[in-house]
């Protein structure tokens, strides 16, 4: 492969840019070192003596595999602090919605930024446009990764298809969160730089298009087992995606996209497949390889071993409200809870102080450092499933099964059975048990606002009480200031410089 001189400029074109000037031999080498550091399950590869290009990359399954590997890995190693993928939208998306508070004493701008909804285009490190910088990142490499193993005809048939699976995979659920966050987005599905870094917008409706038709050919291609390092055998570990992860992101999109058949199908496909799948207690979904759990990330550090960034993040001392603990859960998510709710008890915990008590998440118990790792990182899950269905049935005209599927979920909660009994009141009920199930889960409650047309409704008098002032505007994160200017074609959000 070869690397140009060429000033790339910065944003989206910066980059393509800087991935195209890495060598593939030092990311499969990081790959394999990091991981070494924290957790040996993904990747156990000693890196090769020699120069590498991307074509050599791709020739031996050891280091083909590592290349996929390193997406899961950035995504999985992410500090909320310092960095911004999908896994860190528990907290950004979190602040940006009704769910969580965040302390006064902070003093950290972004963090400000985005519970105010004062997201700025141009602020060098705001956490909005680094989801557009790491969104494109990653798919830059699945897109690298596609052409490449699409030519290779040096791997094992089976390592072949499974990362081609697992590639187009990570592409569609990567333009997910883009699309989810920004709106219309260049789509960029090859490594042409010259072609890419004039890419204008595309409308929303052919994102979803290309992620429907790469999680369909996904489906086709990946194993319907969970596979080891290997790819060879089956194992427990639910760390790469197989066919039912593809279905997984498939319901969501077809949810969204009011495709209610499909989304019924896809669902129910999953629901059904009860070697693999059930509902857990309350205190066991997110324990690692959870019999609930669809797909995880296994925590992934340089220097010590913990469990999820979100345990660490969220769990409070006793002390309250720190820079290292900076949010709590708001009143609006506390006071939805019905009375008796079992995920009150179990998946909220409390910390009071004087006359002041703070509400924080607690779906992840540990936060210490260095602990035995018992808890990975939940993507999806069986429970968003039931709920997803209950919703598309509930729009099909399937009351009696859509509230079958609704108590599902709140019965394992200690509630009755829904006395909703005509769609509209259902689905309202369905949004509510989706606020209170998946709270600070990936930006649910955040994407759900939107998706429903009720963000502004439910944004204008919070957003008031949070310091700040609403504008529809706001449900879009602005595109980077850098990038507008280094592409004429790439039009701002409305509302952004």
């Amino acid at each position: 492969m070869y690397f140009s001189n060429k000033n790339y400029g910065s944003g989206f074109q910066q980059v393509i840019g800087t991935i195209l000037k890495s060598c593939w031999f030092l990311l499969v080498f990081i790959t394999t070192s990091l991981f070494q550091l924290g957790c040996k399950k993904l990747v156990e590869v000693d890196p090769p003596h020699t120069s590498i290009t991307g074509s050599v990359v791709f020739s031996s399954d050891a280091t083909a595999i590592a290349v996929l590997t390193a997406i899961y890995m950035k995504i999985s190693s992410a500090d909320y602090h310092s960095a911004f993928q999908p896994s860190n939208l528990s907290f950004w998306a979190g602040l940006s919605a009704d769910e969580l508070t965040l302390w006064n004493g902070t003093g950290e701008s972004k963090q400000i930024a985005y519970y105010t909804n004062k997201l700025s285009s141009n602020l060098a490190f705001d956490a909005g446009p680094e989801f557009w910088y790491r969104g494109y990142e990653n798919i830059y490499s699945c897109n690298l990764a596609i052409e490449e193993l699409t030519k290779t005809s040096s791997l094992t048939k089976a390592v072949k298809q499974q990362l081609l699976g697992e590639a187009k995979f990570m592409r569609a659920f990567s333009y997910f969160y883009l699309t989810n966050l920004y709106g219309d987005v260049p789509l960029v599905i090859s490594t042409d730089y010259k072609a890419n870094s004039i890419l204008n917008r595309s409308p929303q409706n052919l994102i979803y298009q290309q992620i429907i038709e790469d999680l369909k050919d996904a489906k086709n291609l990946l194993s319907e087992n969970y596979l080891d390092i290997t790819l060879l055998k089956n194992t427990t570990e639910k760390v790469r995606p197989n066919i039912w992860v593809a279905s997984a992101l498939l319901s969501r999109v077809y949810l969204y996209t009011k495709d209610w058949i499909s989304a019924e199908t896809e669902a129910s496909s999953i629901i059904g497949h009860t070697s693999f799948y059930d509902l857990e207690e309350l205190d066991k979904v997110f324990l690692k390889n959870s019999k609930e759990a669809i797909w995880q990330l296994q925590p992934v550090t340089t220097g010590y071993i913990t469990n999820t960034q979100d345990g660490k993040l969220f769990n409070m001392a006793s002390t309250g409200p720190t820079d290292e603990h900076p949010a709590y859960l708001s009143h609006f998510l506390v006071d939805a809870f019905e009375k008796d709710d079992l995920r009150e008890a179990h998946w909220i915990g409390k910390v009071t102080i004087e006359s002041e008590t703070y509400y924080y998440p607690l779906k992840y118990k540990v936060d210490a450092s260095d602990a035995p790792v018992t808890e990975y990182l939940m993507i999806f899950r069986l429970g968003e499933q039931y709920l997803i269905r209950a919703e598309a049935r509930t729009e099909l005209g399937k009351i009696s099964e859509a509230q079958d599927d609704l108590n599902k979920i709140r019965n394992r909660a200690n509630l009755g059975n829904t006395a909703s009994d005509n769609s509209e009141k259902l689905i309202n009920s369905i949004l509510h048990e989706r606020q209170v199930e998946l709270f600070t889960e990936l930006g649910h409650r955040w994407m759900d606002l939107k998706r429903t047309g009720k963000v502004s409704d439910i944004m204008k008098p919070v957003t008031l009480e949070k310091g700040g002032i609403w504008n529809s505007n706001w449900q879009l994160y602005p595109i980077p200031y850098s990038d507008t200017q280094l592409n004429y074609k790439l039009i701002q959000n409305q509302g952004y410089n």
